[in-house]
């Protein structure tokens, strides 16, 4: 899977950074996501899924590899 985001319809809410830091970071310049594994590991699917519906602007989705 690979995690996809769009940084211009982004907030900088930073829910996805604290909700999973290991996987999501906020840039210091602009407070947009900053994607700091773009293709995490199944186990983690769940959470990304979560951290994406949450997301106030929807900026993330997952694609699936082929």
């Amino acid at each position: 899977m690979r995690i996809r985001y769009d940084r211009e319809r982004c907030v900088g809410s930073g829910a996805c950074a604290f909700t999973l830091p290991e996987i999501f970071d906020q840039d210091e310049d602009d407070g947009r996501v900053l994607v700091l594994v773009e293709r995490p590991g199944a186990e983690h699917r769940k959470a990304i899924e979560d951290v994406a519906a949450g997301c106030p602007v929807l900026a993330l989705s997952i694609e699936d590899d082929q």
